[in-house]
């Protein structure tokens, strides 16, 4: 389910989050492996630990919706290669989202994701490459991603790596929120210092 956590004031729109306190407005959702991951947030980061491989973990901030918007953040990812680190914009439960992702091995992608059943969901590639610009595992490292109109810009520290035409999507608007998944290897530990939604 989407619905928030009860907060004494209310949600903002646009903020910095440094996880300094509890994940209230924020979703936990899974897809692939049904091992429960660790979730918790620890010396003012959020930490998503997979023992199982082939885990998709997904951490939405689901008191607002938004159409056009830009999202970052600097996280550090702790594995064998590969495991990959993420962003989600226009995510719907029933309409889908618009993912992207960057791997240890110096590759991304941007994807269409949708559910299929509970923790069942399918990926349609939209582009993906490679870039020098993506640190190998343990180094710290800040991506972001502009969703605007038919237009999903990808970023690596501060810089647009790629502009993808989404206009075939039918997604308008919905949450944003950061992902880790695992593949092969295991653990894998994703540790997010902060995340920035931003007009």
């Amino acid at each position: 389910t989407l619905t928030p956590e009860p907060s004494p004031t209310p949600f903002p729109r646009f903020f910095t989050t440094e996880f300094d306190g509890s994940l209230a407005g924020w979703v936990i959702l899974q897809a692939g492996n049904e091992a429960v991951p660790n979730i918790a947030v620890e010396n003012s980061r959020l930490l998503m630990q997979m023992d199982a491989p082939y885990t998709w973990v997904y951490a939405l901030y689901g008191a607002q919706d938004y159409e056009n918007v830009s999202l970052e953040t600097k996280f550090v990812n702790n594995a064998l290669t590969p495991a990959s680190i993420g962003l989600i914009c226009r995510y719907s439960e029933t309409e889908g989202w618009f993912e992207y992702n960057i791997t240890t091995d110096g590759t991304y992608n941007l994807l269409y994701g949708k559910w299929l059943a509970n923790g069942v969901s399918e990926y349609l590639p939209i582009l993906d490459g490679s870039s020098n610009a993506i640190q190998q595992s343990g180094v710290e490292q800040r991506i972001g991603m502009i969703c605007s109109g038919t237009t999903v810009s990808l970023l690596v520290d501060g810089n647009i790596i790629r502009n993808a035409d989404a206009s075939r999507f039918t997604l308008t608007s919905g949450k944003v929120g950061v992902t880790a998944s695992s593949y092969e290897n295991v653990p894998v530990i994703a540790s997010f210092d902060w995340v920035t939604v931003s007009e």
